[in-house]
């Protein structure tokens, strides 16, 4: 792991080198493949090591880059490996080396003076840090039934790190925000193929862009971010899904209106119902933009089929995540969900990070066993046990089951 307190010179040469070996990556899949235990098919996808800086992932789809994080890999601790942290863009042309002499971050709008940053100017700011997980808001998506359009991932499309940088609220300061501000608005360097295609663009009130929390990363796990991850600046959402942490960020603009470009007006909305919930082929509901993250948890040392041993100690680990707040609790159920006990907790790294949990039990009796757990979070949210539906595929968080044999 790199040294958090290295330089100014250290990161710009440490950049420039990355942008000479991101551009000879080239992208593709093995033979090899993982079944996601998907409730439809297909349930198998490749596995690849072929994209730039990145180990062994599920390619979910080439361009633009799908990639998932094998499950196996949140067993290894609470933060997720940034070679195997997942990535999902949204339009397919990505550049594949920044040149970090020459590149800019642009503020502008409904400010005081508007601003060219260059990367030096943003290291000279602050350094602010947070642990906070990014999902997908369709992680898991593949699992909704009846099924829905879109990437049917698995659970992999989430992860943890510690993110270092600067404060947006900083950045914006040093603007200076103008009288009437409503939103701030930003924009990576992803363009789509076609003119036609709407920029990708995200939006946050003003208020919450300046809570101190929401920041512009250049670090991750104390390495620079991966360029498929959003090399060289990465804006950070705590506790919201990750279709606002807009990658290789490039544009902040303040606006004196609320935002109504396609990402916010038409894609990415929910039904404005409670946990997002409406039947299927339900219409005529209001929607809203999708936000805040709920709470999740996952056995992670154990998975579906595996067998252990009646009368011998088990011991059960996995993680939790409370989404827009703390984990409280985390209970386990080895008789699928008929009582519940509290699991121990592993060490609190922030209210938005991923939690490890544990529990030993002891199966007296021979046979098939569900095994379950579930998370409250700090605001009092649980997991809920039935799944919720809408036409996105959003926001999956019911209490996950996982059946195994006891010999």
């Amino acid at each position: 792991m790199v040294d958090l307190r290295f330089g100014r010179r250290q990161f710009l040469e440490r950049a420039s080198a990355l942008g000479v070996m991101i551009a000879s990556g080239s992208f593709g899949a093995s033979a090899e493949t993982l079944n996601l235990h998907l409730p439809g098919p297909p349930s198998e996808r490749p596995l690849t090591k072929a994209f730039p800086q990145k180990g062994e992932m599920i390619l979910q789809r080439t361009r633009p880059p799908l990639l998932e994080t094998p499950f196996s890999v949140f067993d290894k601790g609470v933060f997720t490996p940034n070679d195997q942290f997942f990535v999902r863009w949204h339009l397919a042309d990505i550049p594949e080396s920044i040149d970090v002499t020459s590149f800019r971050l642009s503020v502008k709008g409904l400010v005081n003076q508007e601003l060219s940053l260059n990367l030096s100017e943003i290291l000279a700011l602050p350094r602010f840090e947070i642990a906070a997980v990014n999902q997908c808001s369709g992680n898991s998506r593949g699992f909704f039934q009846p099924r829905v359009p879109g990437g049917q991932w698995g659970h992999g499309a989430m992860g943890n790190a510690k993110w270092t940088g600067v404060r947006l609220r900083d950045v914006l300061d040093r603007a200076g925000v103008g009288a009437g501000a409503v939103q701030v608005r930003f924009r990576g360097l992803e363009e789509g193929v076609l003119p036609a295609t709407p920029d990708f663009m995200k939006s946050l009130d003003i208020d919450h862009a300046r809570d101190g929390e929401v920041m512009i990363a250049y670090l991750m796990n104390g390495e620079q971010l991966p360029i498929l991850n959003g090399f060289p600046l990465r804006l950070i959402v705590p506790g919201w899904y990750s279709t606002y942490w807009v990658k290789m960020l490039s544009s902040i603009e303040v606006l004196g209106e609320p935002d109504e470009n396609f990402w916010m007006k038409t894609a990415y909305r929910i039904p404005d119902t409670p946990g997002a919930n409406v039947k299927p082929g339900e219409k005529g509901f209001k929607t809203v933009p999708i936000s805040r993250m709920v709470p999740r948890s996952f056995i992670t040392n154990l998975s579906a089929g595996a067998t252990i041993e009646a009368g011998k100690p088990t011991l059960v680990r996995g993680l939790a995540f409370g989404g827009d707040s703390g984990v409280a609790s985390v209970d386990f159920s080895s008789d699928g969900g008929t009582s519940w006990t509290p699991a121990t907790l592993g060490a609190d790294e922030g209210q938005y990070s991923f939690r490890l949990w544990q529990i030993n039990f002891t199966a007296a009796e021979r046979g098939q066993r569900m095994l379950m757990v579930r998370t409250t979070n700090k605001a009092g949210l649980t997991q809920p046990p039935l799944p919720t539906w809408n036409p996105g595929g959003y926001m999956l968080n019911v209490i996950e089951s996982t059946p195994i044999t006891v010999s």
